[in-house]
């Protein structure tokens, strides 16, 4: 394993479920090599990654929410920018930002709809996580290519 550093960020609305996708991302990378950073809902983890990103510690940075149908807003279009805003935080920093965000199509407050996001947010994780680690292969290998041969 790398001593490279990694963050994690995860949003605070449905924490019980979100906080799952952390355990799966550390069972795959020690928590000794995670940052993990609190916001407040999914909106703000595109800026925070961003910032994160270009400070130049993190390998990768990987956010995780829960962006559920509250009956207020638009659920999909917060989805769908938070998606977006992550995507071009990592363009922007040439860090890779990785998503566990998930919006399901229909999520009911139960006991067995917890369970089962529960579940997935862990394995949601662990995804994550072996992406972290195969993106910061790759591009060790991209960079090790491209540099001259000694002489």
């Amino acid at each position: 394993m790398t001593h490279t550093r990694f963050a994690f960020v995860k949003a605070g609305w449905h924490a019980d479920i979100v906080d799952r996708a952390l355990q799966g991302f550390l069972e795959l990378i020690p928590e000794a090599d995670v940052d993990v950073f609190d916001v407040p809902g999914a909106f703000e983890m595109p800026l925070i990654a961003r910032d994160l990103a270009r400070t130049g510690r993190y390998a990768a940075v990987t956010c995780a929410a829960f962006v559920v149908d509250g009956g207020i807003y638009r659920h999909d279009f917060v989805a769908q920018a938070v998606v977006s805003g992550l995507m071009q935080a990592g363009l922007d920093s040439d860090v890779p930002v990785l998503s566990v965000s998930l919006n399901p199509h229909a999520y009911q407050e139960t006991d067995h709809h917890d369970a089962i996001y529960r579940a997935h947010f862990v394995q949601k994780g662990r995804e994550a996580a072996q992406a972290a680690l195969d993106i910061v292969t790759t591009r060790t290998q991209l960079t090790s290519a491209s540099e001259p041969a000694a002489a």
